[in-house]
C-alpha cells in the first residue's frame, strides 16, 4: 500500500461513520506507535478509551471524527470532542499512516477538525501530545496552536515529555499550504 507521493493518489476526507472505522483507528494507532516508538499496549488502551467514549456518548452537533482515505484505503484520522469547559474542544488522536505521509493528509484532517470546531461555536481547541511527535507538532504550529505546558511523564513504556497546545478560534487561522 505504498502510496506516498504517487501522482495518482486520490485523497478524500470523510466522517468516521463506516463499519470498521473505529476499530481501524484503535488498531492502527497501536501498530504504528509500536513500530515507530516502541510504545506498549497502554497507548492502544488509551486510544481505545477515547474511541469508546466517542462512540457511546458523543454529541453529533459538537463532536465528530474523520477518516482520510488514499485511493479508497484508510490512511489517517482525527477526532474533535468536547473539552472540560463548554467553549473548549479537544483535538484527539491525529494519525497519518507512514505509507501516506507527504500527501498533506495531516493538514487536511486538522483543517477539517478546526472548521467543524468553528461551526460548532467553540472558542478554543486544545490538544495534548508528546514532544517526539515532531510532524504533528509542525502541523499544529502551522495552524497557530501555542504550546502552553510541558511536563515529563512515564507512559507507554517510555520516559516522554507531554505537551499541551491551544488555539483560540476567535482569531482567524493562518492559511496553511497543503
Amino acid at each position: 500500500m505504498a502510496q506516498q507521493n504517487q501522482p495518482t493518489a486520490k485523497v478524500t476526507i470523510r466522517r468516521a461513520d463506516h463499519p470498521g472505522d473505529l476499530g481501524w483507528v484503535v488498531m492502527t494507532h497501536g501498530e504504528i506507535y509500536d513500530r515507530q516508538f516502541g510504545w506498549n499496549t497502554d497507548f492502544e488502551a488509551l486510544v481505545a478509551r477515547i474511541v469508546a467514549d466517542f462512540a457511546t456518548g458523543r454529541d453529533p452537533a459538537r463532536e465528530a471524527a474523520w477518516i482520510a482515505e488514499v485511493n479508497g484505503e484508510r490512511a489517517g484520522c482525527v477526532f474533535l470532542v468536547s473539552g472540560d469547559e463548554h467553549e473548549t474542544a479537544k483535538l484527539r488522536i491525529l494519525l497519518v499512516t507512514p505509507a501516506s505521509r507527504g500527501l498533506g493528509i495531516g493538514t487536511r484532517l486538522v483543517d477539517e477538525c478546526l472548521n467543524f470546531a468553528r461551526d460548532a461555536r467553540y472558542q478554543r481547541v486544545v490538544l495534548w501530545t508528546n514532544d517526539v511527535l515532531v510532524s504533528a507538532r509542525r502541523i499544529y504550529q502551522a495552524f497557530g496552536f501555542t504550546l502552553i505546558d510541558e511536563e515529563p511523564h512515564r507512559s507507554f513504556g517510555h520516559d516522554l515529555v507531554g505537551q499541551t497546545w491551544t488555539l483560540e478560534l476567535d482569531h482567524p487561522s493562518p492559511t496553511v499550504s497543503q
